[in-house]
């Protein structure tokens, strides 16, 4: 159940028509990164959480939900970006506010062209925003990254969030007009509160790497091919224990080739660097995959199961 409110969660401003910097702002209304990306994304994913992972449920619906006010956010700063051109369509009058920031004929040709690239404002919707990206592709549901593991999803939720944040970060860069500015900056700071929401429901998650139930041939999860020539960058990513528990360790193969050739294509390739072996693996994976089982069997014992909890989940 959705309850629309008629007031902004951000009351958005303008200072004065700017039609270009509306065209711009369309990537956060109706492009891969945007508002309605994220809000479909997190929607979708809620439903494969609800009975295993109910608080995670309400996280995504709570988050997708504010997804959604930031979208009537964006396309209100849009429209008031576009103060004029509907009437200017309307009436053809000269003394709009758009032809008033059009001063000269050189700008009205300008906004012509630029209309020719992106017809959304000037020609099909006149005045208000568009389900397109800031060149007119249509948004699509491709956009949107929905896996049914929900170690995947919140970790795609936190690439989402960071992609969206930069977005704005760069936004700011194409407009002086500070009203609009406020807005961003707004945008731009939830974006920054819903990655560390997903990362601390990532934490709660456990065992949470790698994503799914199964772990990974230990044959080769801690090898590092060095794979260019030249000069060879080392790190935590490349060597000593790295991200790994206690008595594992990354083991750096130098020159791939010749490991290739001495191992047979890497098939007689030995244990390095980890500490588990591969009976262990099938043992921790039959394990790990009833663990999630029961979860998802506990919350659907009930006969009737049903959808909506009485209380809180």
């Amino acid at each position: 159940m959705f309850h629309h409110v008629k007031e902004l969660q951000f009351n958005a401003r303008v200072s004065g028509p700017d039609p270009r910097f509306a065209t711009l702002l369309l990537e956060q209304f109706g492009g891969a990164n945007g508002e309605l990306k994220a809000a479909m994304q997190y929607f979708t994913q809620a439903f494969s959480a609800r009975q295993p992972h109910p608080d995670k449920y309400d996280l995504l619906m709570d988050i997708a939900t504010e997804e959604f006010s930031h979208l009537e956010i964006v396309g209100a700063t849009i429209t008031m970006l576009l103060s004029g051109v509907n009437g200017e369509l309307k009436d053809a009058a000269e003394q709009s506010d758009l032809m008033r920031l059009l001063k000269g004929k050189g700008e009205r040709e300008q906004l012509i062209e630029e209309a020719a690239t992106t017809p959304q404002f000037l020609i099909l919707t006149a005045g208000g925003p568009a389900v397109t990206n800031s060149v007119g592709v249509p948004w699509s549901g491709a956009y949107v990254d929905a896996n049914g593991d929900l170690t995947v999803d919140l970790r795609s939720d936190i690439a989402a969030e960071s992609r969206a944040k930069i977005v704005y970060q760069y936004l700011l860069q194409f407009t002086d007009d500070q009203s609009v500015k406020d807005s961003l900056n707004f945008l731009m700071a939830r974006e920054v509160a819903h990655m560390q929401m997903f990362t601390a429901a990532l934490s709660t998650i456990q065992p949470n790497f790698p994503p799914g139930v199964e772990l990974a041939d230990p044959h080769y999860t801690h090898l590092y091919f060095n794979m260019s020539n030249g000069s060879s960058a080392r790190g935590p990513w490349n060597q000593g224990q790295g991200p790994w528990g206690p008595g594992q360790s990354w083991h750096y193969i130098a020159d791939p080739v010749q490991e290739v050739m001495q191992t047979q294509g890497n098939t007689q390739l030995p244990v390095q660097g980890a500490n588990i072996t591969n009976q262990e693996v099938i043992q921790t994976n039959r394990q790990f995959s009833k663990q999630r089982s029961q979860e998802v069997d506990q919350a659907i014992k009930n006969n009737q199961n049903p959808w909506s909890f009485s209380g809180k989940p």
